[in-house]
């Protein structure tokens, strides 16, 4: 596997669980050979469909619901806390003031206050397949980013369908926010962060210089020269051979290359923070360009994760750094998307995997709260400028409409073109599965 090597940071989560992680562009190349075998399949399949796509931002550590987009400044204070509700341009509906650009486009957004559902553990696994973790079929259920590779396909040759940006942790169930499941590691992310040490590198490039066109590209030259010489390239079928050149391809090479765009444009998203606080995901606001290049490129599934929201301590305080850089990023994404003409395909999504106590702790935190948290949706094509459902006084629990997790995938799968017909894969036991539990539906309000 290509690796982009990145400086390492560890540290536990509240609940012990280690974090390092480090940059890479790859598949499991000369592994289980998930690229090549993806290739055979979508050949086999005859799949070229039309490029419907989604950006996943997953927010690791349970952000607070009550402090971003279901503030209630009528409550005491221990339950209010410091931050104020502003308006937007849409009538009726406040967030949070250190969202002041989002207010401003409130009308290309949607949000959901009232998610349901969460079991209160650290781990990505409700927002990435919509399901609990929790008796799951042998193999575990496949992500969001599984179901599309297998049931879509590629859109081009040289750029997987299935991107992470994700950076890996290394151990428990919050190690894999992507995984392919019983469906099997061809239909496993392509890695762009995070991973083992047992693969190819790209020699000399770190987070850092990921944004050096010529460093990023020598790279990329460099481990093609050194394959041919090594004769890698010799005695093993067109299918491994195509999968090396997804690995170096020019089209994956230039949709990591920010340096292409616009500088007003790299500067719409903000200056990212690239070591990370502690124990989260770097505040990378440049992987936000970066996941809208590789939809362009022919990316189906982007995910991403940004910054650690785990405040049990100092929720005011980090919420002053992460929000205001949360907020610029994801209406520059939006922004983008509608300028390029790509809102009625891509879909966005913006959550993580709980809320928070509505009471603030001792340590001006809060502690983990599984009974609502909140989402944040734009473009494909839905129905924005509004609020789904809410929270009590309090915002201790949905008051009404709770949203389960798999009715929000739903959408997202609905919005690709893959509900009308949902198709029921066998697991490894030969029991049929479709993309979402049974009685689970698309989000009327939004389609």
């Amino acid at each position: 596997m290509l690796n982009v090597l990145s400086r390492q940071a560890s540290g536990p989560f509240c609940d012990g669980m280690s974090r390092r992680g480090f940059i890479k562009v790859g598949g499991l190349l000369f592994g289980g050979l998930s690229l090549p075998e993806l290739l055979r399949a979508e050949s086999a399949a005859g799949i070229r469909n039309s490029h419907k796509s989604c950006i996943m931002i997953f927010l690791p550590g349970g952000p607070p619901h009550q402090d971003m987009f279901d503030l209630k400044p009528d409550a005491p204070a221990e339950i209010r806390g410091e931050f104020r509700p502003i308006g937007t341009n849409v009538p009726g509906i406040e967030i949070c003031e250190l969202f002041p650009e989002l207010a401003k486009r409130m009308d290309k957004f949607a949000i959901i206050r009232s998610i349901v559902g969460a079991t209160g553990d650290h781990y990505a696994h409700q927002c990435m397949t919509g399901r609990p973790h929790q008796n799951q079929p042998p193999g575990g259920w496949p992500s969001i980013g599984a179901w599309v590779s297998r049931l879509k396909g590629a859109v081009n040759p040289g750029v997987p369908p299935f991107v992470s940006l994700a950076y890996k942790c290394a151990h428990g169930p919050w190690g894999d926010p992507g995984a392919a499941g019983f469906l099997g590691v061809a239909h496993s992310p392509f890695r762009l962060i995070g991973g083992n040490s047992d693969e190819m590198v790209l020699q000399g490039i770190t987070l850092e210089r990921l944004k050096n066109r010529q460093q990023l590209l020598t790279s990329f030259d460099t481990f093609r020269r050194e394959a041919d010489t090594r004769g890698l390239m010799d005695g093993i079928d067109s299918f491994n051979q195509q999968a090396i050149g997804i690995l170096t391809s020019s089209k994956l090479a230039e949709a990591l290359d920010i340096n292409q765009e616009k500088p007003e444009t790299v500067a719409r998203y903000g200056k990212g923070i690239i070591q990370p606080r502690d124990d989260g995901a770097p505040r990378m606001t440049e992987n936000f360009l970066i996941a809208r290049r590789l939809v362009e490129a022919g990316a189906r599934v982007v995910t991403l994760n940004f910054s650690r929201w785990d405040w049990h301590g100092g929720n005011f305080r980090q919420g002053r750094e992460d929000m205001p850089m949360l907020d610029k990023a994801v209406t520059a994404l939006v922004d983008d998307l509608h300028e390029r003409g790509l809102d009625k395909d891509c879909t966005v999504v913006v959550w993580g995997e709980f809320g928070r106590t509505p009471q603030v702790n001792k340590d001006a935190g809060r502690d983990h709260w599984p009974q609502v948290s909140c989402a944040l949706l734009a473009c494909g094509g839905m129905k924005t400028g509004q609020v789904i459902g809410s929270t009590n006084r309090l915002g201790e629990h949905a008051k009404d409409r709770p949203v389960k997790f798999g009715e929000v995938l739903a959408t997202v799968y609905e919005n690709m073109g893959l509900m009308r017909n949902q198709e029921r894969i066998f697991d490894l036991r030969g029991r049929p599965h479709g993309l979402v539990d049974e009685g689970i539906e698309p989000m009327r309000e939004l389609i």
